[in-house]
């Protein structure tokens, strides 16, 4: 179990909320997101553009992009997003790469998923620096009580991560991997996402090389899965890695064709194809309970009968 979120003298960190992507439909979720990261012990900042609204999206593509540039001078402890949808695509071959790595030299944990992958990934392949796969403000600081509340595993797992206490994670997995023992660089994120950075100049080639793949994915038929995993396969991105861990692929719904075809069968398609370990059970995606994973750090994966760990240094 996670330690608790306290601060335990390490003093506040500044954490900013900033909206890179789709438009935040109502304020109420970032205020209620910002009152409770203060609980923790963070010192919270709303950027300026957060609440912005263009179309979809929070912003148009030059007030987006600015933010992020913003909030990168700023260099908080925490940049954590708002939410995800669409429009970092939009973003990629304009924003200032360096200018976003200096901010985590000094010491800026830029967090998020979803569409958050883009970005988290075209920062570790155009300058090497690390990110952090985790909550975002509106959709998990921000759930209303009447809905859950904020989960306790992805606060806590968050809080401690983002003070710099978090060294290792564990969740459970299904038989037939017991004795794993690998080593690589974390990587992945949405795997729609990653799957459209594939043959551009934003995907993390030296990543994607001896690396321990992560994966979710959120309204897609298991058949629009296996699809993608597929296209990964045949781009030669599965048998690259050391291993690959699944987690949640929630939100779809069954079809009168799929005559008892699910996401089971779908993987075992893969695996028909691949010898890469696809190991399930990664508490992480778009559902309420989710980890806080370090992309671009090397990792060593451990499986120890049904019970997973994933630590760093």
């Amino acid at each position: 179990m996670p330690a608790a979120a306290t601060e335990r003298g390490r003093g506040v960190r500044s954490l900013t909320l900033f909206s890179p992507s789709g438009a935040v439909a109502r304020a109420l979720p970032v205020r209620r997101a910002a009152q409770r990261l203060a609980a923790l012990g963070f010192e919270v900042a709303v950027d300026e553009a957060a609440l912005a609204l263009h179309q979809r999206f929070a912003g148009d593509d030059a007030t987006r992009l600015a933010a992020l540039h913003r909030v990168a001078d700023g260099a908080p402890d925490v940049a954590l997003a708002t939410r995800g949808g669409y429009g970092l695509t939009r973003l990629l071959d304009r924003i200032d790469w360096p200018r976003l790595a200096r901010s985590v030299e000094r010491g800026t944990r830029w967090v998020g998923h979803s569409d958050l992958t883009a970005l988290q990934l075209a920062l570790l392949a155009h300058t090497g620096a690390p990110s952090w796969a985790g909550p975002m403000a509106a959709g998990d600081f921000g759930r209303a009580d009447a809905d859950g509340g904020v989960d306790e595993i992805t606060r806590d797992v968050f809080a401690e991560a983002m003070r710099g206490e978090l060294e290792a994670l564990g969740f459970r997995t299904a038989p037939g991997f017991d004795g794993l023992d690998v080593r690589g660089t974390l990587w992945g994120g949405n795997l729609t996402v990653l799957c459209s950075l594939l043959g551009t100049p934003h995907w993390p080639a030296r990543a994607a090389r001896g690396g321990v793949l992560f994966l979710e994915d959120v309204n897609e038929h298991p058949y629009r899965v296996e699809r993608m995993l597929l296209q990964l396969a045949q781009a030669g991105v599965i048998d690259r890695q050391k291993a690959v861990l699944l987690g949640d692929f929630d939100g779809w719904a069954k079809s009168p064709l799929d005559r008892g075809y699910r996401l089971a069968d779908a993987l075992a398609a893969l695996r028909e194809r691949c010898a890469v370990p696809l190991v399930t059970g990664l508490p992480f995606g778009h559902g309420p309970t989710k980890l806080t994973l370090p992309v671009g750090r090397r990792v060593r994966l451990l499986v120890d009968g049904r019970q997973v760990l994933v630590g760093w240094a």
